[in-house]
This record gives structure tokens, C-alpha cells and sequence, in this order.
């Protein structure tokens, strides 16, 4: 009887003693105070004015790792940076890079922010939310069943400058920033869910792009994992930058994928047309297998083959501050109708072909090569002549690409294909 009250009483102290019981249970939970300044690095403190919070778990849970970020002395990376280079997992076990991405620059999200507060509210700060609310954007927003062309007119995002009902419904359809209904009306968003989608097309369309036209569809797109306040994390990808001084066989490859990629946004099962407003060294991206996706789909357009735009240019011109959240709102549009199929070709031409492909190869081809950049590159009143060169240049590079490990996404396929 002795015995078993001594037993009680060690219990008793046990439960007592908050550094006794930490160390006799394995299953507490391990609490670290970095997250209660992670919030505004994220951007949590400015939701609903934000991408989403889909993903936030992951990050709390550390299962989401920037590098220098979960380091022994918890220090953030610098908010100024535009991307971030992270692992990921799912089981704590194996991790996968990823990219973590802000829509635009933490100064140009502080200049935006700032704009709206002065312009509607007539103060320095405000709640974000609650003045965007007041907007007759958003009060139509509120009320509508179905995403309609008027409700995104005048937004800047090349996504949305030709918009059709068929695009706007698979917008609603195939957001995954709340559960999946199917359903091209807006029933199952709430008030809140509205605001954030809302500002992700006036921000950046880039992660909405990512959601509506998956990689698993085979859309040349890396793959959407969710979004935090006003970071989203998606499947990481090397700038097409990186492989400026590449050997010529990958040189090759990587020019035959760009020209496929463009070749498939212009022709596509959907007859959705897309072409770039800009194209630069960080538009596209190679994963580690050796293939090349989009990597930025922010200034990607869209023209539906289908329906056609449901804006004249008058709608398009319409302007209010969801308008010019991170554009100058003096910008013109460009007219639908002015849209070729060659555009994005001439640009890819103009900027990337010429610095991934320059004195890679042996004379007579390089010559050839840089002959039909050249035809390429000024075809802008000329569409055969583009097509043309286009053609003949991918005919000069197919038997200059090389069929080993380190293009794992088409090897050991290659070996046994006519095709390659």
C-alpha cells in the first residue's frame, strides 16, 4: 500500500513538472516561436487581399523548408526576393525542390497596397480588405452567379485582355484555392474566396494559369501546389538562363522543346490560342529530367479559337484600381485583333534562340542556324517566310541532339523511336 502511494505521488509530480513531462512524452508537441513573425513575410497579415492559404499547413508543419530559413537561429530570408528555392515533402521522408514565388515584388506589394488605401479610403493605411470590399468591382462580384466577361474587364493580365465565358467558367470550374465543386457558377465560393481570386487575376495571373491547365493534362506548365498569403508554391524549375553555355547537344534539345512548346500553345485538342506579351530568360524553365515547361505564365494571352473575345476594346480600356494594382494605369491595351499566330515565335527568335544557340556548332551549320534566326526573327510582316525558317531550323537541330541519361524525360525511349 506504501509502494502504490509512492507510485502516485511520482506520477502527480511528473504531470506537474512541464520539463519532466516534455522529456517522458515523445508525442508533444515541439513549438517553435519563429511563425509569429513569419506571418507578414508571407503575407498572411494581408489576406483576404491575397493569393490563398492552402498551403499554409505545410509551412507551419515544416514541411515546407526554404534554405537559411529553418537554420538553428530561425532567420528569414530577405522579403525582397521574388522567388525562393525550398524542399517539400509529403512524409517527411523524401523532399522535392520546389520554387517559392511572390506575384510581384514585396515593393511593388507595399506600393499597391499603399495606392489603395490613398485612393479609396483617403488614408496612408487601412484594412485592405475592407476597402476593396467597398468597390463597385467587388459589389458585383459579390452578386454574380457566374464569372462574366464585365466582371473582369479592364484587369491587366494578358490572360484576361480577350476574355470568353468558356475561359472565365473554367477559371470557377478548376480553382483550387477552395474545394472542388466542378461547377462553372459561383455558388461555392464565399465572400472571401471571391476577394482573393479577384486579386490574384488583378495581381498576377501566373498561379491561375498553373491551376486551370495542369502538367498532368500535359499542359507545359510545372505543377501548383498551393499558396500562402501572397507566396505560391510550385514544382521547381532551372531558368532557361542557366543553360546559356550548355553543350551543343543539349543546346539542341532544349531549342526542338521550345519550338514544340510553342507549336502546342498554338495548336491544342482546347482551340485555345496563347501567345507571350514578353519573353525573357526566366519565361521557361527545365526541370531535372531535361524537359522544358513555362516557368513564368504571367505574361502569357489567351484567345479562344472557339468562342472569340466577349470585349470590344472599349470594355477592355475600362479602368479601376484592381486595374492598376501593380501596372502603370496609363498602359494601353493591345487590341485583340492585332494578335498573330507568329508572335510568339518572332520573340523567341528576337530574344532566346540566338543566346542558347550562338557558336554552338560546327560552320556550315551554325551558319545555317543563324540564317534562319535571322528570317525568323524579322518575320514580322511576313508569316510563311516565318513558318518556313522555323521548320528548316528544327530539321537542322534533330540530328544534333543526343540520346543518353542526361535527358531522362525521352530516355531510353529515344533509343527504340524513329522519332528522335
Amino acid at each position: 500500500r506504501v509502494a502504490d502511494s509512492l507510485m502516485l505521488l511520482l506520477v502527480l509530480a511528473l504531470s506537474c513538472n512541464p520539463s519532466t513531462a516534455a522529456t517522458a512524452s515523445p508525442s508533444a508537441p515541439h513549438i517553435k516561436p519563429s511563425y509569429s513573425f513569419g506571418r507578414t513575410f508571407l503575407g498572411l497579415d494581408k489576406c483576404n487581399a491575397c493569393i490563398g492559404t492552402s498551403i499554409c499547413k505545410k509551412f507551419f508543419k515544416e514541411e515546407i523548408r526554404v534554405y537559411t530559413w529553418l537554420s538553428s537561429r530561425l532567420k528569414l530570408p530577405p522579403s525582397y526576393l521574388l522567388s525562393y528555392s525550398g524542399n517539400y515533402t509529403d512524409d517527411a521522408k523524401s523532399w522535392w525542390l520546389v520554387d517559392i514565388t511572390r506575384l510581384t515584388s514585396k515593393y511593388r506589394h507595399d506600393q499597391a497596397d499603399k495606392r489603395i488605401c490613398t485612393s479609396l479610403l483617403k488614408t496612408k493605411t487601412c484594412s485592405l480588405e475592407r476597402a476593396l470590399r467597398r468597390t463597385h468591382r467587388f459589389q458585383k462580384w459579390l452578386r454574380a452567379k457566374r464569372l462574366t466577361p464585365d466582371l473582369v474587364q479592364g484587369l491587366s493580365s494578358p490572360m484576361l485582355r480577350c476574355p470568353s465565358q468558356r475561359l472565365l467558367d473554367r477559371i470557377v470550374r478548376r480553382y483550387a484555392e477552395v474545394p472542388d465543386a466542378g461547377s462553372i457558377y459561383m455558388d461555392h465560393l464565399t465572400d472571401r474566396d471571391k476577394l482573393r481570386l479577384l486579386y490574384t487575376l488583378s495581381v498576377n495571373s501566373h498561379p491561375i494559369l498553373l491551376q486551370i491547365f495542369p502538367d498532368v493534362e500535359g499542359w507545359p506548365f510545372p505543377r501548383y501546389l498551393g499558396s500562402c498569403g501572397r507566396l505560391v508554391v510550385s514544382a521547381s524549375t532551372r531558368p532557361l538562363r542557366d543553360f546559356y553555355g550548355a553543350a551543343p547537344e543539349v543546346a539542341a534539345d532544349l531549342a526542338l522543346q521550345l519550338l514544340a512548346v510553342l507549336r502546342s500553345m498554338g495548336t491544342n485538342d482546347l482551340n485555345y490560342f496563347f501567345y507571350f506579351t514578353h519573353v525573357d530568360a526566366g519565361t521557361f524553365g527545365v526541370f531535372s529530367n531535361g524537359h522544358l515547361f513555362i516557368r513564368d505564365a504571367s505574361m502569357l494571352g489567351i484567345i479562344d479559337k472557339e468562342e472569340g473575345s466577349q470585349l470590344t476594346d472599349g470594355q477592355q480600356e475600362y479602368k479601376d484600381i484592381f486595374s492598376c494594382l501593380t501596372v502603370d494605369c496609363q498602359s494601353a491595351f493591345v487590341s485583340c485583333n492585332s494578335i498573330r499566330e507568329k508572335h510568339s515565335l518572332v520573340m523567341v527568335c528576337q530574344e532566346l534562340l540566338p543566346k542558347l544557340l550562338k557558336g554552338k556548332f560546327l560552320q556550315p551549320v551554325q551558319e545555317k542556324i543563324d540564317s534562319f534566326l535571322q528570317h525568323c526573327a524579322s518575320g514580322l510582316a511576313d508569316d510563311q517566310g516565318v513558318n518556313e525558317a522555323v521548320a528548316k531550323l528544327a530539321e537542322l537541330l534533330k540530328p544534333l541532339r543526343s540520346c543518353d541519361s542526361r535527358f531522362a524525360y525521352r530516355y531510353p525511349d529515344c533509343k527504340y523511336s524513329d522519332k528522335y
